[in-house]
This record gives C-alpha cells, sequence and structure tokens, in this order.
C-alpha cells in the first residue's frame, strides 16, 4: 500500500495550515466589522429598534472569535487533506461564504441596507450548508466543527429579519442626528 504521506507528515501539515488559516480568519472577520463600523458604537445602528432576543454587545466579540477560529482549524483540516477528491470543491466552497461573511457587515452597518444584509445571509446560510456537506466529506471532524457556526448564523439571519421590521425606514436614518460618544 503507497502512502501519500507519513501520520506524522499530515499532522504537520495540518499544523502549518492551521498557523496559517486560523489567524487569517480571525484577522479577516475583525477587519470587516472594523471597516464597517459595526456594533453598537455605530451612530445610524444605535438609532434602530432593537428584537427582543438582541444579545448583549459583548457577546458577538466573543462569539465571532471563537467561531472565527474554529473556521480558521476546519479549513486548515480540509485543506491539509490532500489526496481527497473533494478537496478542491471544498476549498471553493469555503472562500465564496467566506466572501459572504465578510461582505455582511459592511452591507448592513457601513452601507445601512438591512435588506441587502438579509439578502447577503440567506445565501451565506446556503453556502455554509454546502460548505459543511462538501467539508464532511473531506473530513468529518471538519464538518461538524462548521456546525455551531451555522446555528449562530441562522440565529443572525432571524435577527436581520427582526431589525428589518422593527427598522423598515432604516436607510433613511440621518446618522448626523445621533449621538456620539467620545471617550478621553
Amino acid at each position: 500500500m503507497n502512502r501519500l504521506a507519513s501520520p506524522a507528515q499530515l499532522r504537520a501539515s495540518l499544523i502549518r495550515w492551521s498557523l496559517f488559516l486560523v489567524p487569517a480568519v480571525l484577522l479577516l472577520g475583525f477587519m470587516s466589522g472594523q471597516l464597517a463600523g459595526s456594533g453598537d458604537g455605530n451612530p445610524w445602528f444605535s438609532q434602530l429598534s432593537k428584537p427582543g432576543i438582541y444579545p448583549p454587545p459583548a457577546a458577538f466579540g466573543i462569539v465571532w472569535s471563537i467561531l472565527y477560529a474554529m473556521i480558521g482549524l476546519a479549513a486548515a483540516g480540509v485543506c491539509s487533506a490532500f489526496g481527497s477528491r473533494y478537496r478542491n470543491g471544498a476549498i471553493i466552497a469555503f472562500v465564496v461564504q467566506l466572501c459572504l461573511n465578510l461582505l455582511w457587515s459592511p452591507m448592513f452597518f457601513l452601507w445601512h441596507n438591512i435588506s441587502g444584509a438579509l439578502v447577503v445571509i440567506v445565501l451565506l446560510d446556503v453556502a455554509v450548508v454546502v460548505t459543511i456537506y462538501l467539508f464532511l466529506k473531506v473530513r468529518r471532524w471538519a464538518g461538524l466543527l462548521l456546525l455551531p457556526y451555522l446555528a449562530w448564523i441562522l440565529f443572525a439571519t432571524v435577527l436581520n429579519l427582526q431589525f428589518l421590521q422593527l427598522n423598515p425606514n432604516a436607510s433613511e436614518l440621518d446618522e448626523g442626528s445621533a449621538v456620539q460618544r467620545i471617550e478621553m
């Protein structure tokens, strides 16, 4: 039986991919949120009516940090699975879902387009389901590692819909009339 790589080589490959992808995914997620001005510090967002299920703002940073680390680790598991016939398709699906993920914050917080953000997040839901399916075919643990991410974005989809229902004219809000907080 010919092996493509020894178990030690496979572990080393997973570690190398993890050392690259986990920080890269964390950084991209952080940059997307920062550049979009996401969160309660956004004057436009502060004016919006919040749904009853809206979690405390601190929860988002904690949850997304954990999820981005898990997403990066799952991707590293797939990228290091040389020889899998589903590997390339899984990587493409991963990149597509990550681009949709990174697009959501600017769509919602920067461009104030709640309905556009809803379209993006529904597409993200579908892309993540496809990614999980393909990841499961490459490495079962990598697909399972994405299940909390799917649960969170499905919750975020409901939140997005409720924001749209509570704030149908949100794009017309004047950001200049909002109170701006300055910390010294």
